[in-house]
Parts: C-alpha cells; structure tokens; sequence
C-alpha cells in the first residue's frame, strides 16, 4: 500500500485528538501528507467558527511535533457526505470511536461503517495512544480465499517494523450438517482434520508473499465465528492493529446478514483497519495509469 495522502476526521474531543496523532504518526512514517477535518461527533453537523479556530491550532501542532505538511480541510457543514468526498482524494482515512447511540446507528451503523461504505477507502479506527516506533504486532484476518493476498501485503507496508500474525478461524457449520446426517464420529472427525490441513497450506502461501519478507510473520487457526476469534485473538496475542477485510454491501444488506468486518469493528478493543475489497487509492490509480501509459509508449 502506497500511502501518500491521509485524511483524518476529528470532533476536537479528547478522543478526536489522539486520532489526529495516530494520523499524523502514520504520515511521518510513510511521508505522506496529512489532511485533518474536522466534524462534529457522529457527523451531526453543522461545524462552528470556533471549531474551525481550533482545527487551525491542531494543524499547526502536528505539523512541528512530526515534522510533516498538513492541511486543513473546511467543510462547514460537518456532514458524512463531506467527509467521503474528501476520503476519495486520499489513501486512508482515520476516524475515531466515539459512538452514536441514536436510532439511525442501530439501523445504518456507527460513523466509521458509514464513511467506509460512502468512500470505499481503507479506515483504521484508532482507539489507542499512538507510541513511538509504530504498531508493535499487527494480526491480519485472512478467509484463505486470494482476495486476503492484498490484506498481507497491505499490512506488511503499513508497517515495515511490524511482526505480521495471520490468523484464521473455520467454523463448525458443516460439523453440525454431518451430524444431522448421522455420520459417524471417525468421519466427521477427518473431515475436521482435512480443514484445519487445508487452512494450514494457504496460511503457507499468503505468508510466502515477497512483501512478508520483509516482515516477521506467523499464523495461527482458530475455530468458531470468524469475527468474535479474530477480536479475541488479538486481546490474546496484545496485538496493536487487527486488519480485516469487507466486502461491497449496503447498510440493509449488513443490517439483515451481518458482516464479520463490521462485528470485529464493533467487538475489537484496539485499532481497526477496515479494507473494502478491490479498494483503489488515488495514489495506486496514479501508478496504475503510469504503467499503463509507459506500455503503450513502448
């Protein structure tokens, strides 16, 4: 992932600031210019003058505590829309985890579900203190399937330093069919094995991606509802940031059949980076039509 642009949404709370740290933190690493919006909490809107005083001042201290350029982004109307517009020009987006308890979240999600469906760029929910030297361990939920490539390699630029742990959990489902079918202990038992053997093997292949090399990297299978493993995990593992990848779905599709990204968001004690699947930064799009444009020269 070609990090160049981040843009970080804040309400100015306590909470609000140490999100813009963590942004600005991630853009030191990566020399990457930071964008800081701000909007109030749970993008109710409309933004105040004073507010726009404030966000000026939080520029201004990021920029000579990391030593990079900063922006400021003004958008009086504080509004989701405004921010997704925004979060189409950059690579990442970093939102906070304040929650919004009205009736519109039970039914449409929390800010940081609804700016991912409206910019379909990655967003890491930051909820800890960013410390120097970046995320220690990183824990990347993979599903074995080729779309998690992408995840691996995402996770391993996110952070050169980082110990990568892929982690994967199957569940029983097809156990309890078995079962219903009255097939015998040994067979059923087998069939166990033969999952936990084929998760092995792909394990093996995502972690062998030239990107992971650069990286410490291990796995781990677990077994049971992929989401509530994964945020389990990585208390148990003390992992920094858990990884995890979505697919392209509405806010009623979500609502009616779930989504594990959105159940390990809302589960997960640390920060979340939430990856829509085949998300295109601005930044890869560039490099994307270089290439494109070289090839045809020749």
């Amino acid at each position: 992932m070609n990090i160049q642009s981040i843009l970080a949404v804040t309400d100015l709370s306590a909470h609000g600031l140490r999100t813009v740290v963590r942004a600005a933190s991630i853009a030191a690493a990566h020399g990457a210019l930071l964008k800081v919006m701000y909007a109030p909490s749970a993008f109710s809107g409309p933004a105040d003058a004073d507010a726009a005083r404030g966000l000026g001042a939080v520029c201004l201290e990021v920029a000579e505590r990391f030593g990079i350029l900063v922006k400021k982004v003004d958008d009086p109307s504080g509004s989701l829309d405004g921010a997704a517009q925004e979060a189409r020009w950059c690579d990442l987006v970093v939102i906070g985890d304040e929650p919004d308890r009205s009736l519109r979240a039970f039914f449409h999600g929390q800010p940081a579900e609804r700016l991912l469906r409206a910019a379909q760029r990655p967003v890491l929910v930051a909820r800890l203190h960013a410390r120097a030297g970046g995320y220690g361990r990183i824990l990347v939920a993979v599903d074995l399937m080729d779309a998690s490539r992408p995840l691996v390699d995402l996770a391993c630029a996110f952070d050169s330093a980082a110990e990568i742990e892929l982690f994967h959990a199957f569940t029983a489902m097809h156990e309890g069919k078995l079962r219903y079918a009255d097939v015998s202990a040994h067979v059923i038992d087998a069939y166990r094995h033969a999952c936990a053997r084929h998760a092995r093997e792909r394990m093996l292949w995502l972690s062998d991606a030239s990107s992971a090399r650069r990286n410490r990297v291990v796995s781990s299978i677990g077994r049971g509802d992929p989401a509530r493993q994964a945020a389990v995990q990585q208390q148990y593992t003390q992992a920094d940031l858990l990884v995890v990848g979505k697919r392209h779905r509405g806010a009623l599709m979500d609502f009616l059949f779930g989504s594990v990204a959105l159940r390990v968001l809302r589960w997960s004690t640390g920060d979340v980076l939430v990856v829509p699947r085949g998300a295109v930064g601005p930044s890869q799009a560039r490099e994307t039509q270089g290439r494109r444009a070289a090839a045809v020269a020749r």
